[in-house]
């Protein structure tokens, strides 16, 4: 079994005091991973302050309280806004320089968290734009993966992933890569979908621990009817609050034989490039949120 690995890094305490710490966890059972990165400011305390003023839904609520440092709560709100990747470009290059694949996360992911679903095309097309511009500043190149914050999505943004270049995106929840169909629209970039819950939309769901709900994951993992899995894990979570979760989930991947890659890897591993069309909408993830989620074969 081969299982992506999908790390979404969030925020700035995450960056600078998560990733060294997690690249040596997966280093040392010899996991490959696709890191994306925030590269804008880290307006983590402004979903806070938004929640305050009622405009936020409970369970985001929840979600953010247990994904993050308190401190990272506070960035944009009672706190300065830091620019992530102007403060921890050595950090990040030190992912790539360990061997990981980098891509884009987001610019400014509070933002994309608000405005994706309904944004028009000007402002989908700045921020990705803002997002590139800040990757290649850090990186010397342009990002070939794009990994939306939220998997919220809208036509623009689907559209962008090919216009501007990216070899694929992970933007969607779905079951196996497609090529997306966005109202009849074919769009040349394939997915690669998250088809593995994250571990705290299974601990919101089981009302549970992170220990019982790592189990469920691992269960559900062993599931080869699509030939594979894509897992999202969070350096704010699996990487700081919840290594010790993470680290007996890679034990037993590895125990029981399955390859833990990177998304370029776990792609170029698939038995054949030729992929299905399928249609992309958005939905209620279980546990989580709206996200454009992977729907039925287009014209089956």
């Amino acid at each position: 079994m081969n299982i992506g690995l999908r790390v979404e890094v969030h925020t700035f305490v995450g960056t600078r005091d998560g990733l060294a710490a997690l690249v040596d966890l997966l280093q040392a059972h010899d996991a490959g991973a696709t890191f994306l990165f925030t590269l804008g400011p880290d307006g983590s305390g402004r979903q806070v302050r938004d929640y305050l003023l009622g405009r936020l839904l409970r369970r985001e609520r929840n979600e953010l309280l247990r994904s993050y440092s308190r401190r990272a709560l506070l960035h944009g709100w009672l706190l300065p806004t830091p620019h992530i990747a102007r403060r921890c470009a050595q950090a990040m290059r030190a992912v790539r320089e360990a061997g990981f694949e980098v891509g884009i996360h987001a610019y400014d992911r509070a933002a994309w968290m608000a405005r994706a679903l309904e944004a028009d095309a000007a402002w989908t097309r700045r921020e990705m734009e803002r997002a590139q511009a800040a990757f290649r500043e850090v990186f010397g190149e342009d990002a070939n993966v794009h990994g939306a914050a939220g998997w919220r999505m809208n036509r623009n943004a689907f559209r962008l992933t090919q216009l501007l270049g990216f070899g694929y995106g992970s933007d969607t929840r779905g079951v196996e890569p497609f090529v997306p169909v966005w109202q009849a629209e074919m769009v040349a970039c394939p997915q690669l979908p998250t088809s593995l819950p994250t571990l705290d939309e299974v601990m919101r769901l089981r009302n549970d621990s992170a220990e019982a709900a790592a189990d469920a994951l691992l269960e559900r993992s062993a599931d080869t009817a699509g030939g594979g899995h894509v897992y999202t894990l969070r350096v704010e979570m699996e990487g700081m609050r919840h290594a010790r979760v993470l680290e007996r989930m890679l034990q037993t991947w590895k125990g029981r034989g399955d390859k833990l890659l990177c998304l370029a890897d776990w792609f170029d591993a698939l038995p054949h490039k030729n992929l299905r069309r399928h249609e992309v909408g958005i939905d209620i993830v279980p546990g989580g949120g709206r996200a454009a989620v992977q729907q039925a074969e287009f014209l089956l």
